[in-house]
């Protein structure tokens, strides 16, 4: 297991009892190391969708994943941070918590910041449905070599290049974002080698 950080690692049986203890600690606490059993061990477990779900509910956030032993793997819960980008996937989670009357008044508290400071707006897409920015697309069009490039590289570099795109939080930073992946694109280079 790597820890970059000191929180505590705990477990829960099922949502009900982690939902217990983000009640009492979600303002209290800097976050937590979940053990969620996996699958073939049989181990009662709240499940990582469980976890999540009620993670927002309480205005926390997931984060990394970790390796533990052979029975349990890790998962980061912290409470979000002032300005942390929502992701689509997240959004149309907590609009379905809101509306099946599950949001605590701290998750609410967070998608009403989001909402008021245009973080909302501008949540990033999932891996499997972000698309190709026009800007960007219309650089690719100029340039050939960086175009057959692009359309070579996995899931993971093309994500990495997206996401970076459509994080900038000013027309300039995005612009020369696009230049810079364009730049690498026409000389044969990823993000991640």
């Amino acid at each position: 297991m790597k820890k970059a950080d000191n929180l505590p690692t705990m477990s829960f049986d099922n949502q009900q009892d982690w939902e217990r203890w983000l009640a009492e600690h979600h303002t209290n606490t800097e976050g937590i190391w979940l053990k969620i059993a996996k699958k073939e061990t049989g181990i009662p477990s709240v499940s990582y969708a469980e976890a999540l779900e009620s993670a927002l509910c309480y205005g926390w956030i997931d984060g990394q994943k970790a390796s533990f032993d052979d029975k349990y793997w890790l998962q980061k819960f912290t409470p979000r941070r002032p300005k942390s980008i929502w992701s689509q996937v997240n959004c149309d989670k907590a609009t379905a918590l809101i509306t099946e009357g599950k949001m605590q008044p701290a998750g609410l508290r967070q998608v009403e910041l989001a909402k008021a400071d245009g973080r909302w707006d501008v949540a990033y897409a999932s891996q499997s449905k972000i698309t190709i920015p026009a800007d960007f697309q219309s650089e690719l069009d100029k340039n050939q070599q960086a175009q057959d490039f692009f359309s070579t590289l996995n899931s993971v570099n093309r994500y990495a290049i997206l996401y970076r795109i459509h994080t900038a939080k000013k027309p300039e930073t995005r612009s020369a974002r696009i230049q810079k992946f364009i730049e690498m694109l026409s000389k044969n280079e990823k993000i991640y080698p």
